[in-house]
Order: structure tokens, then sequence, then C-alpha cells
């Protein structure tokens, strides 16, 4: 379970601020100003590890665990010339997929999950880390038939993040041209391991939209803004969640809200974590495919 600054216990999918920076995003560009505006990116999978850790959407408090399917843990395969995850992958806060909205650029539903992020920075995060982010741009997968947005992000701490600043200071969208000259073949190796990455657990490929180009950082910053409105529609029962626990501690005026008393129930009520199995050795295994 996420715990905050306090040692308070929180939900890391509702609680955690979207915003690490200006609370709001401005309606109009600014051309005069090089204000940044940040994002808290929770990370759920370290770089280089296999296991697919993430926030648990259906669970009060959405801890992050790994996820499960069939009975087994889950990992993801290696695929040639990589190891595990090629990115610190995680997700941003207070944001979510609705599956009840079908998408207009891309003509498919939502995931249901707040929104995935590969952040590209040097350093290996920590699972359940959380990072101010600056936005680069945005892939598209659809992923057996849902949209799944996948936003490129650095964290601002990053060394590399200086590099990567737009042809000029208020000309953000260059973010991801930037990318390309600094960290050569990175991003066709994002667009290759999302393609494939399912397929040594006998899937089909995924198919990128955009013929997999990546839209710029006001494309990203716009999905981003419709995925926190989604989200607050979520909070304030304004959009049918399903199965998704909207139980947090934090959020004004959500019937969803609970006490910090109500918090330390639901942890202390949790089944008692056990060490799980050992790696299996499949995991270590490296998959080639034709490029």
């Amino acid at each position: 379970f996420s715990e905050n600054a306090d040692g308070k216990y929180i939900s890391p999918f509702h609680d955690i601020p979207l915003f690490a920076g200006p609370r709001e995003i401005p309606a109009k560009k600014s051309k005069t100003t090089g204000t940044e505006v940040l994002f808290n990116m929770v990370v759920e999978v370290p770089r280089w590890t296999n296991a697919k850790m993430e926030i648990a959407t259906e669970e009060p408090l959405n801890p992050i665990k790994q996820d499960i399917k069939k009975g087994k843990l889950r990992y993801v395969a290696n695929i040639f010339p990589h190891k595990g995850y090629i990115w610190n992958y995680g997700a941003l806060p207070q944001t979510w997929e609705d599956p009840n909205h079908t998408d207009n650029v891309t003509g498919c539903c939502g995931d249901n999950d707040p929104i995935d992020v590969c952040e590209i920075g040097s350093k290996i995060r920590s699972s359940g880390e959380v990072v101010q982010v600056k936005v680069l741009g945005v892939l598209a997968l659809v992923d057996e038939g849902e949209t799944d947005w996948k936003i490129i992000a650095i964290g601002v701490d990053d060394p590399e993040a200086q590099k990567i600043h737009g042809k000029y200071f208020y000309l953000n969208a260059r973010y991801i041209d930037d990318v390309k000259k600094h960290k050569p073949g990175y991003l066709e190796a994002t667009v290759d391991w999302f393609r494939l990455y399912k397929v040594p657990d006998g899937k089909p490929e995924n198919q990128v939209a955009f013929n997999g180009e990546f839209k710029d950082k006001d494309f990203a910053v716009e999905i981003i803004k419709s995925t926190h409105e989604y989200w607050k529609a979520l909070l304030h029962k304004k959009a049918e969640g399903g199965t998704i626990k909207c139980t947090n501690v934090l959020v004004s005026g959500s019937p969803f809200c609970c006490s910090e008393e109500d918090a330390q129930s639901i942890v202390q009520s949790a089944p008692v974590a056990v060490n799980g199995d050992s790696v299996p050795p499949e995991v270590d295994s490296w998959y080639f495919f034709p490029k």
C-alpha cells in the first residue's frame, strides 16, 4: 500500500495529484514564457525488470501489485535485444481511459486504466516512486481492440532532461524530435517493443496507430486533459466505473472519500503479503523476431 509524506495511507490512483506544477493546463499556449507544466508519474515497473507490476484498480486503495493471469504471476518477455521493460514504466494518477468512451482519433474505446507512461531518463526508478515528469509525446497502441495511450516523458531531475527542450524554448511540440536526436533508436525500439511484447504469450502483434508515429507534446497533453476529466467524472459518480475501486482519502467532494481510520482498516484487513514463487526460468529467455 502507498503512503504519503505524512505516513498516511493513500491511493496511488486517486490521491496523488496529476499536476506537479501549475494546477491547471493553460487554455492557450503561451509563446512568451518558458513555463513547463509538470505531471506526477507513479512508477510501477523499473527499467530492465520483467514482473508486470501495476496499480490494482479493482482493489480498495489500489495497491501496486504483480498482475496475475490464469493463476500465474505475469512477466513480460525479453524481446531481443532488450531485457524486460526498456523504460521506467508507470501511470499518471488521476487519469482514466474510459471504456465507455470511443476515441475519435483511434475509433476504439479506452482500456479502463490510468494512462500509461514510459519514462525515458537515465535513472532506474523504484516501484511506487513518484516522479515529476515533463511530457515529450505520445504513442497510440490499439491493444485487443482498446485504445491504449503510451505517454513518453522524462523525469525533470534527470540530467538528460535539459537536453530535450525543443527547437525553441516555447515550441514544446519539438520535444519528440529532440528525443530522436539525443537517444537515437529509442523511439523505434519502443514501437517494436509494444508491437511484439505479447507475441511470446501466443497473442497476435499489437497494432500501432498513425503508422507507428509519435504525436507531439501538445497532442499528448490534450489526451492527458481528457483522461483527467474522465477520472473526475468517475470519482464523482458521473461515469460508470464497473469494478473500478474509487476509495480515496484526499479527493475533495468525492462520495468515495474515506477517513484515515477507514484507510487503516482497509490496509489491516488486506491479506498478508507472502513471498511469491521463485521466478520461472523461462522469464530469462530471449525471443527473436524479424524486423
